[in-house]
């Protein structure tokens, strides 16, 4: 007898192959929370697909009575509420490795961007504008100069340090667990303290635990060296933007290249906005259509534990336990 379908909600885009097969192997209703389509699914809904703006709580698995599984299309899992999950026997799934090689991608390009300016030309130039142009555009420093500190070093951190030990910089780390430094190009492990004071660049590779909220406020960021160049492409609440914006008007080389913010879409109040030294991205670092088809694939075990399988990418085993 052939297995019955089983009915996933997805409630934000995702990419096309993993779509297309998804619907192949299950009925699938693509619908906001908000939605009245959402509220027609809901009941019979053995699967929730979601990405980075559905908020999965009490209050959202209350609606959805059949629920087996949540997939994340995507790593952190801090929209989604484990322990609700958990009380109700709901599976977590995500993709753990799925952008990695994006977002280090993404930060080395934010590092040249910042690092090596450049100019390009759209008409021919007499020799004196040529000269003229070349002497306005020289690096500060070379990377191979310079100290990069990264905090946090899972995944994302251990690839970018590899990357960047091999390009020339000194690179120091630091996170709560044990690192091992031969997995990280040859980094060296340090204190907080002594990675907030020495590093020229400092690229946050935090996850979304409640204890990283304002990680780096006023008291840390006054650590800092006065030209320190700041990358955040992890959890925009780990930076306060009333403290940032303050550290960065009283040091005048400082910059701070943001790709995630709290909230997100960003306020209008923001006080980083329209700052000089702030540069703020709309949380662009695993946007390539190769990372977001990797994610997207998430629906793989969404449909296996929807089935009554073994998921390969569970978040939370407790569900597993329960169930």
């Amino acid at each position: 007898m052939e297995q019955q379908k089983p009915h996933i909600l997805v409630t934000e885009k995702l990419a096309d192959a993993p779509l297309a097969w998804l619907k192949k192997v299950a009925e699938v209703t693509e619908a906001a929370p908000q939605s009245p389509a959402f509220a027609a699914a809901a009941p019979s809904a053995l699967g929730l697909v979601v990405r980075t703006y559905t908020t999965v709580d009490d209050a959202l698995l209350a609606r959805l009575p059949a629920l087996r599984v949540v997939g994340r299309a995507g790593v952190g899992v801090d929209n989604i509420d484990l322990a609700a999950c958990a009380r109700r026997g709901v599976v977590v799934v995500h993709t753990p490795d799925a952008n990695t090689q994006a977002v280090v991608e993404y930060v080395l390009c934010l590092l040249c961007d910042a690092l090596r300016p450049r100019v390009f030309l759209d008409r021919a130039l007499d020799q004196v504008a040529w000269d003229a142009a070349r002497s306005e555009i020289a690096a500060h420093r070379q990377m191979s100069e310079l100290t990069l500190g990264i905090l946090g070093v899972g995944r994302i951190g251990t690839r970018l340090a590899q990357v960047a030990a091999a390009i020339g910089f000194h690179v120091l780390l630091h996170d709560l667990r044990e690192i091992d430094p031969s997995q990280c190009g040859g980094g060296e492990v340090v204190p907080l303290s002594r990675l907030l004071a020495e590093s020229h660049v400092i690229s946050i590779h935090v996850d979304g635990r409640p204890s990283n909220r304002h990680f780096l406020n006023a008291d840390r960021l006054a650590q800092l060296r006065p030209d320190v160049l700041l990358i955040n492409t992890s959890r925009g609440m780990v930076l306060p933007a009333s403290d940032l914006a303050r550290f960065l008007g009283e040091n005048p080389l400082a910059r701070a290249v943001l790709d995630v913010h709290d909230p997100e879409p960003i306020a209008a109040n923001c006080p980083l906005l329209g700052l000089r030294a702030a540069f703020l991205a709309p949380h662009l670092a695993s946007r390539s259509e190769t990372a977001m088809e990797n994610m997207s694939w998430v629906v793989r075990d969404v449909v296996t534990v929807a089935q009554g399988g073994s998921p390969k990418h569970p978040v939370n085993s407790a569900a597993l336990a329960h169930g």
